[in-house]
Parts: C-alpha cells; sequence; structure tokens
C-alpha cells in the first residue's frame, strides 16, 4: 500500500493527477478500495456500499444513459435528498460526459419547471413517485425533456417515459456486454475544459442563475484545497447537506478522493442521532447546524431545572474566554483554566460525545461563522475551521487550517486562486476556479467580472497583513439609512445573536432614519425567564405579545450593540413567533436568509415598528 504523508493522505508517484471528475471517481476505487465507501440507512440498518461497487454501478448509469440516445455535453438533472443514488447518477454522467443539473428537493415547481427549460435537461432523476407528483403539473410541458427515471421504483407508472434507475442500470450492463470498452472510451473523450455541471444558484433575490462549471473548474479546486483540510483515510464523515449544493458536492469529491468513509443523514431532524450512531470524525456544516447544537444543548439543560441551565451558560462562557486567549497566545490565568477543567467535566465531554466523542474537525461554509460561536466550540474541544467560496467559484476561495484556525476569518487564500478587495471594498477573484460564465446569460456573465477579468463576488471583506480574509458582508445587502449611512446587517447581527435569548435575526431599515430588528427568540431560555419571573405567557404567540418580554429583548439587544456606531445600533426590535425555514420560503436551501423575502412577508411587522414615535 502507498505511504500515508504527514497529513494522513495517500501519496502514490504512480497516480498522476486527476484533471476530470471522471479520474477522480476510477482513481478513488482504484487506489482506496474501500469496502464502505458509501453508507446509508434503511429500515434501521446501515448498508456499505464499496469502492469497487461505486464505479461499477456509475459505469450501469452512465452506459444506461448513452443507451437511451443520451451523449457527451447534453444535460440531464437530478432532483433528490443526498443519497447514494445521487452519486452513482453524477459519477456515471461525469465517466459519460453528460453534464448534470442538480436542483433542490424543496424548490418550488415553476423554478424546478424554468430550470429544465432552461437547461435544455433530456432527462431527470427523481427520489420517488412522492417527489415527482409535487412538481409534475409544474413540468408537463418542458419540450426537452425525454424521461423520468426514479431512484426508488415503488409506485413507477406503465408510461414509456419513466423507469427505475435499476431498470437504467440494466440497461447499462446489457450494452456493456455488447460494447465492454465503450465506457472506457467515453470517459478517456472527456477533456479538462468540458463542461461538468450546471448549477442553478438559488439566490436571495432574482432569478435563478445556472453557473457553468468546467471539469477543470472543479478538480482544480478539489486539489487546491485540499491542503487546508488534512482529510485522511481514516476519517468517517456524516454527509448532512444537500448534493444539489456546490459546498457539499465538492466535499463528496474530496471525500472519495482522500478515501474517506461516507454516512448519509437520515434527514435533518436524524442528524443528533445518526451523529451518536456514525461516531465522524469529520463534518461540513453551516452556522445554523451548531446553533442548533448549543440551543439543544440549552433545551436539555434548561428541562432539567435552572441550576443545570445556569452552568451550562457558566461553561459555555468559560470556553469562548479561555479560547479567546488561547488563540491570542496569551497566558490563561490559573482560575479560568481550574474553570475550564471544571466545565470540561460537567459540560464540554457531553457536548463532544453527543456529536460520536471522536469528532476532530467541523468545517463551515455557506454563511459568515459568528465568532463567538467559533470560540465556543473551540473551548469545548470541537474545532470548526471556515471556509469561503461561491458556487461560481466551484466553490473554495479561502480555507482555514486546524493549525492555523484565526477565528473570525475564512483563513488564507487557497493555491492558484487570487483575491483582492476593489476600492469599495468588494471581495475580487481570479484562478482556475472560476465558472466559464452564467448559462444562457452572455449579459450577467460580463456584468459578473471587471474589465480586467477578475470575478466580481458581490462580497465585501478585507485581507488582513498576514493575508487572512475576513467577510464583513455582501453588498447588495448593505443598509444605507436615510442618513446616508451604510449599515452591513450581518455585523449588527452576529452581536445581536450573542444573547442568549436570541436564536435568529433579521436586520431592516434600509432608506429608514435607523436600523430595526426582527427578532426570533431562543424559546427554552425565554420559557425559563418567563418561569423565573411569574409570566404565565407559555406559546410562541404568547410569549411574543407579553410586555415583559419585549422589554427583555429589547435591553438584551442594546446590550450587544452598546459597542457599535450610534447609527449601526437598532432602536427599535419585533417578536416573530415561528422560526424562518427552508419551508417557509425565508431561507435559502443553505440556511441563507433572504431578506426579499422578510421584508415582504412581514410587511407590516416593519412597518409598524416606523409607525412609532421616533427616537431620534
Amino acid at each position: 500500500m502507498p505511504a500515508p504523508d504527514t497529513h494522513g493522505h495517500t501519496n502514490d508517484a504512480r497516480e498522476p493527477v486527476p484533471t476530470t471528475l471522471a479520474e477522480v471517481f476510477k482513481r478513488a476505487a482504484r487506489v482506496h478500495r474501500k469496502p464502505d465507501a458509501l453508507n446509508f440507512k434503511r429500515e434501521g440498518a446501515w448498508h456499505s456500499i464499496s469502492s469497487r461497487a461505486l464505479i461499477e454501478g456509475a459505469r450501469s448509469v452512465g452506459l444506461g444513459l448513452y443507451a437511451l440516445g443520451v451523449r457527451r455535453g447534453d444535460r440531464v438533472a437530478v432532483l433528490s435528498e443526498s443519497r447514494p443514488e445521487w452519486v452513482l447518477t453524477d459519477a456515471g454522467c461525469q465517466l459519460a460526459g453528460i453534464v448534470d443539473v442538480p436542483i433542490y428537493p424543496t424548490q418550488a415547481p415553476p423554478q424546478v419547471s424554468y430550470i429544465l427549460n432552461d437547461s435544455g435537461a433530456r432527462v431527470l432523476f427523481v427520489q420517488h413517485r412522492a417527489a415527482y407528483e409535487r412538481i409534475a403539473e409544474a413540468i408537463g410541458e418542458v419540450p426537452a425533456l425525454e424521461r423520468i427515471v426514479f431512484f426508488d421504483g415503488g409506485g413507477v407508472d406503465e408510461s414509456p417515459r419513466t423507469l427505475t434507475l435499476a431498470e437504467l442500470s440494466a440497461r447499462g450492463h446489457q450494452l456493456q456486454d455488447e460494447q465492454p470498452n465503450l465506457i472506457e472510451e467515453l470517459s478517456r473523450a472527456v477533456r479538462a475544459e468540458d463542461l461538468a455541471t450546471i448549477i442553478y444558484t438559488s439566490g436571495t433575490t432574482g432569478e435563478p442563475k445556472g453557473v457553468m462549471l468546467t471539469q477543470s473548474n472543479l478538480v482544480t479546486n478539489l486539489i487546491d484545497s485540499s491542503g487546508h483540510l488534512a482529510f485522511a483515510e481514516t476519517d468517517v464523515v456524516l454527509s448532512v447537506l444537500p448534493l444539489s449544493h456546490v459546498f457539499e458536492r465538492l466535499g463528496m469529491y474530496m471525500y472519495l478522493h482522500h478515501g474517506m468513509s461516507v454516512y448519509f443523514a437520515e434527514s435533518v431532524e436524524s442528524i443528533g442521532a445518526n451523529t451518536r450512531e456514525v461516531r465522524p470524525t469529520v463534518m461540513l456544516c453551516v452556522p445554523r447546524l451548531f446553533e442548533k447544537i448549543l440551543e439543544r444543548a440549552k433545551e436539555r439543560a434548561a428541562a432539567r431545572g435552572r441550576r443545570n441551565a445556569q452552568i451550562l451558560a457558566w461553561a459555555l462562557d468559560a470556553a469562548k474566554r479561555w479560547a479567546r486567549l488561547v488563540k491570542a497566545h496569551e497566558t490563561v490565568p490559573p482560575l479560568l483554566e481550574l474553570q475550564h477543567d471544571i466545565a470540561d467535566f460537567l459540560v464540554y465531554r457531553n457536548l463532544r460525545a453527543a456529536v460520536g466523542g471522536r469528532m476532530r474537525l467541523f468545517v463551515s461554509g455557506g454563511a459568515p461563522l459568528p465568532e463567538d460561536l467559533g470560540y465556543t466550540f473551540l473551548g469545548a474541544g470541537l474545532p470548526i475551521v471556515q471556509g469561503y467560496g461561491l458556487t461560481e467559484t466551484s466553490p473554495v476561495i479561502a480555507a482555514g487550517n486546524l493549525e492555523e484556525n484565526r477565528i473570525g476569518t475564512v483563513g488564507k487564500p487557497i493555491k492558484n486562486v487570487e483575491v483582492k478587495i476593489a476600492e469599495d471594498g468588494e471581495i475580487l477573484v481570479k484562478g482556475p476556479n472560476v465558472m466559464r460564465g452564467y448559462y444562457n446569460k452572455p449579459g450577467e456573465t460580463r456584468a459578473a467580472f471587471t474589465e480586467g477579468g477578475w470575478f466580481r463576488t458581490g462580497d465585501v471583506g478585507v485581507l488582513d497583513a498576514d493575508g487572512y480574509l475576513r467577510i464583513t458582508d455582501r453588498k447588495k445587502e448593505l443598509i444605507k439609512t436615510s442618513g446616508g449611512k451604510y449599515v452591513a446587517p450581518q455585523v449588527v447581527e452576529q452581536c445581536i445573536k450573542r444573547s442568549r435569548f436570541v436564536s435568529q435575526v433579521v436586520l431592516v431599515g434600509d432608506r429608514r432614519k435607523f436600523p430595526a430588528a426582527l427578532v426570533v427568540p431562543n424559546w427554552a431560555e425565554l420559557r425559563a425567564y418567563a418561569e423565573f419571573k411569574g409570566i404565565a405567557a407559555r406559546t410562541p404567540e404568547e410569549l411574543c405579545r407579553d410586555q415583559r418580554v419585549n422589554d427583555l429583548l429589547r435591553r438584551q439587544v442594546e446590550a450587544q450593540c452598546a459597542g457599535l456606531a450610534r447609527y449601526e445600533r437598532v432602536k427599535r426590535v419585533a417578536l416573530l413567533p415561528c422560526e424562518l425555514s427552508v419551508a417557509g420560503g425565508e431561507l435559502t436551501p443553505t440556511l441563507k436568509v433572504k431578506r426579499r423575502v422578510v421584508g415582504e412577508k412581514y410587511r407590516d411587522v416593519i412597518e409598524r415598528l416606523y409607525e412609532e414615535k421616533d427616537e431620534g
């Protein structure tokens, strides 16, 4: 077997660096030979798919599509939750030179229709009959769509237009028998400059745009970002994010490239239980999942009584203070060191056990990670490394690492990627990872680049003297008050979320005299407070109407904003009884806030905030 390098990666001088995704998949099967490359849970038991079975299944899918008449450069779409069949389909497309188009399973039917029409997809892979029926009416008039392939066979009708993945694979097997060299010929014909996928950005505003990513875009990003994340064959990963998003998609290529064992979470609701079963060493997450971990811990502590809630709050504060000193290379006072040791015995070890007890690395992406969250997890022995990128950059632009994990930044730009800051603060990028352009949108493609060929990220940030990148906000999301002052919402929101009584917050106030905030409270903390104060209200709606609760949240927001400039401070607060969610339409599938949607949905609430007597 090849010897591992200092990061645990498998080195083999005989293995050339892959230049296409087909080569990535074939190399993974050849080098690692994992008996448990992909793992999934069905009917209460975990099942494994080996590296060999994965590549053989992918060949069957690729040849099955070829048997249907799908050729190199044609498009096929995939609408499904993350599961092994998703990976098999992607791999089959890449081996055959077919361009795949991922679609979020939660995407609204009109958007699914738009994506299928815009991409000209000839085949749609869908999870099961129920998922298909949700969109069937909307996609009835998609002229290019010829076939529907179901991952799960139950309930498939007799229409010649539909077939199961098993039936498609059987056609591939038959073609393999007839032309045993065909799939190898197809995969060798794929070139680095060929289009690999079109990923439609979910976006927080506007019409979806199809981001064209080439083989080279994705493979160079895989290779160039690997140095920041020390993944190894011994790692076990729980896959919790949608493969329809480029963050988890590239993550999957990394997992396979490094020979890791991948376990698919059964659902969002099952993540906690699956984590304790699988005991992963690595997870790719978005910040909201880390917030949920702490919220669940607080709920459990509150359920056991006020004393337990106080111990947890004290321990989390000690973790944060300890980690800040450690990362600043400052001496930790003996008393704080003792407190940290006691808190580890009482709290941190239970937090680590709740995520399986073996977690060595969380990777956070998709949205900025609040600094307090990063320090709290580090202090509890659960380090989070933050990365940054966009669909248009395949996605990684910058990433931290365990050795140089500067919390509050997204690390340094990865190898071969250049970053500079424009005069207005926008982050500009050049590199082999930058997209070919937006499908069918030449005007928007031109607008996405400067005259010098730099890609405009739309994010605002700064590079420090050591080359670490810090993201401050989205350029288009900056709030401009009626007084002409610019306010970065994410900076203010992260300050407010330091309050233990706040779960979610959205800043509003564009073209208004001052910023205001829509706040979803942390219900466990609020109910404990209500009980302590003798407040009878118990339901979220009752709590949000109670004046004492409103006064509490107003004081909390004022306290957290005290360090901000006067024009950045929140003057008014409205409490929302319902959590912002993907299902509700307020969040994208990667849990970014759709500010326009929130603004429209809560327009009356916002107007009432500004109808009150002006506080100046």
